[in-house]
Parts: structure tokens; C-alpha cells; sequence
């Protein structure tokens, strides 16, 4: 009797969907193609439609961006006055349910779109990904780390 209540107690806790590892990285890889394309064509719409409404963005000496209308308003600005060319280099992802975090290296190349020299930076990421109600997952916590000027 015991071994069958921890049968059905095991049954009745497990996921409505099966965890696959594989197919979880393929779509948080797919997602941030999209979320990086988005970046780098300035489209703001993608962009937004990418993060939940929780989303928020963490750098280094300054407030958190919280909310997704927060962050909306500051990738306009930024879309508004700069051509951004961003690329990512994930070293690990890791997938845990509904919940998934990735650290990485990024680059930006920033080019004022009133005229004036591009400028180049680096650093570092860990992103927080929530699997959503219908299975997609959404960004919801982006911390991002400068290198130090050079």
C-alpha cells in the first residue's frame, strides 16, 4: 500500500507536460534570435511582445528598469537615437521546469543616428526565462554587467 500511495502522490505533482531539456534549449534559443533580431532591426513591438509584464532589466549603477512598460520606454529612446549592432555568446543555459536562467558574454556597437563615431562595448549577462501558460517562454529578468572601458 505504501509503494503504491508514493505511485500515485508521484503522479498527481508531476508536470501536465513532459520536461524535455532539448526541445526547452531549442526554444530558448529560437527566442533569443527573435529577441536579439528585434534588437538589432530597432523593433520595438517584437521586442516587448518577447518579455513578460514583470520584465525587469539590471545594470550596474543605476535603478532597475521594473515593468514592461519601463522597458518599452527606454528601448524606444534608445531605438530612437542609436543603430544598435548586438551579438551574444551564451556559455550556459540552464532549464529547471518553468523557470531557466543563461549566462553569456554580449557585444554592442552603438551608432548615433544624428552622425558621430559608433561606440563599442562588452560585458556579461544572466538572463531569467519564465515558461508560460501556453509553453512559449518570455524573458523576465535581464541583468547586464559592463567590462570596464578600455
Amino acid at each position: 500500500m505504501a509503494a503504491l500511495a508514493l505511485v500515485l502522490a508521484a503522479c498527481s505533482t508531476s508536470p501536465s507536460r513532459t520536461n524535455d531539456t532539448a526541445a526547452d534549449l531549442a526554444a530558448i534559443t529560437a527566442f533569443n534570435a527573435r529577441y536579439l533580431k528585434s534588437i538589432n532591426d530597432g523593433d520595438i513591438a517584437t521586442l516587448s511582445s518577447l518579455t513578460d509584464d514583470d520584465h525587469m532589466m539590471i545594470t550596474a549603477g543605476r535603478p532597475p528598469t521594473a515593468g514592461k512598460a519601463a522597458n518599452d520606454a527606454a528601448n524606444g529612446r534608445t531605438f530612437e537615437q542609436f543603430k544598435i549592432d548586438e551579438t551574444w555568446t551564451p556559455l550556459e543555459t540552464v532549464i529547471d521546469r518553468n523557470l531557466a536562467y543563461q549566462r553569456g558574454t554580449w557585444t554592442v556597437a552603438a551608432t548615433p543616428k544624428a552622425g558621430g563615431p559608433t561606440t563599442h562595448s562588452t560585458g556579461k549577462f544572466v538572463r531569467i526565462y519564465q515558461r508560460q501558460k501556453d509553453g512559449s517562454w518570455r524573458m523576465t529578468r535581464d541583468v547586464l554587467l559592463s567590462d570596464p572601458a578600455k
